[in-house]
C-alpha cells in the first residue's frame, strides 16, 4: 500500500504541474514537422548513390521520427521529476511523508515508465497522423494495414517508456538540475551522434557503437533515420530488438543503481 500511495502521490504531482503537457505540446510539434519533412523530401528526391531506401522501409523510417528526434523528452522529463524536487527542497518532504527511499524511488520510477510510454504515443499521433497524409499525397505506400508496422509501433511506445526510466536513473545520479539537463543535451545532441557517425567508418567502432543507449533504442524499434544516414559501420549487424530492448533497460538499472547507492543516500538539507 505504500508504494501505491507513493505512486499516486507522483501522478498527483504531475498532473498538478505545466511541465508534462507542456512538453507533451512541443513534442508534437517538434516530431510532427520532422516527420511531415522527412515524408516529403524522402518521397519527391531522386535516391543517390549509396543511399538507397526500399520502399517497405520509407513509412517506418518516417515514423520512428517519434523516437528518433522525440526521445529526449521523456529523458528530460524523467530526470527533472527528481532534479525539480531537489531544487524547490520539496524532495525533504516527500522523505518525511515516504521515509525508505527505495520507495520513493520506485513510484518515480512508475511514473517515469508511464509518462514516457504517454510521450510514445503522443510522438506516434504526430508522426503518423502528419507523416502518413504526407506519403499518401506523394504517392507511397503508408503501410498502415500491414501488422509489422503496428509491431513497430508499440515498440516505439516502449522505447520512449524506457526512456522515461533513464530520465529518472540520471536525474537520481545528477541530481543537480542544470548538470543533468546539461548532460542530456551534450550526451544525445552531440557526443553519441559524432561517435556513431565515426562508427560509420570502422567496424571495430561499429562493435561498440552498436551499445550506445541511441543505438539499443533504434534496435529496439527497428527503423531509425539516424541508423540509415549515419549509423553504424555496414559490416556491423544492428541488435535484435529484443537485444535493444535489454540494454536500453541496463542503462536505466546501472544509472539508477549507482544514483541510488550514492547520490540518493545523502543528507537532505
Amino acid at each position: 500500500m505504500t508504494l501505491l500511495r507513493a505512486v499516486s502521490a507522483e501522478f498527483l504531482k504531475i498532473l498538478t504541474t505545466r511541465l508534462w503537457w507542456v512538453l507533451a505540446l512541443i513534442l508534437f510539434g517538434y516530431v510532427g514537422f520532422s516527420a511531415a519533412a522527412i515524408a516529403f523530401f524522402l518521397s519527391i528526391t531522386p535516391e543517390q548513390p549509396g543511399m538507397v531506401i526500399p520502399d517497405d522501409f520509407l513509412a517506418p523510417l518516417v515514423y520512428s521520427m517519434a523516437t528518433a528526434t522525440g526521445y529526449v523528452f521523456p529523458i528530460i522529463f524523467g530526470a527533472m521529476s527528481i532534479t525539480s524536487e531537489v531544487r524547490h527542497r520539496t524532495i525533504g518532504t516527500v522523505f518525511l511523508a515516504t521515509p525508505t527511499r527505495s520507495v520513493v524511488l520506485a513510484a518515480k520510477a512508475v511514473a517515469g515508465l508511464v509518462l514516457g510510454a504517454v510521450y510514445g504515443v503522443v510522438g506516434l499521433a504526430a508522426s503518423v497522423g502528419l507523416g502518413a497524409p504526407v506519403l499518401a499525397a506523394t504517392g507511397q505506400e503508408t503501410l498502415l494495414a500491414d501488422g509489422d508496422t503496428w509491431l513497430m509501433l508499440g515498440r516505439i511506445v516502449l522505447a520512449m517508456a524506457l526512456w522515461g526510466l533513464v530520465g529518472v536513473a540520471l536525474g537520481v545520479l545528477i541530481p543537480s538540475q542544470i548538470g543533468s539537463i546539461v548532460t542530456i543535451i551534450a550526451f544525445t545532441q552531440f557526443v553519441e551522434p559524432i561517435l556513431r557517425t565515426a562508427a560509420a567508418f570502422a567496424d571495430w567502432l561499429g562493435e561498440v557503437a552498436k551499445f550506445l543507449p541511441g543505438s539499443a533504442g533504434d534496435a529496439l524499434v527497428g527503423a531509425s533515420f539516424f541508423s540509415v544516414f549515419a549509423g553504424t559501420s555496414g559490416g556491423v549487424a544492428p541488435l535484435e530488438w529484443w537485444q535493444g530492448g535489454l540494454v536500453l533497460a541496463g542503462y536505466a538499472v546501472l544509472l539508477g543503481a549507482i544514483g541510488a547507492a550514492t547520490t540518493w543516500r545523502r543528507d537532505v538539507t
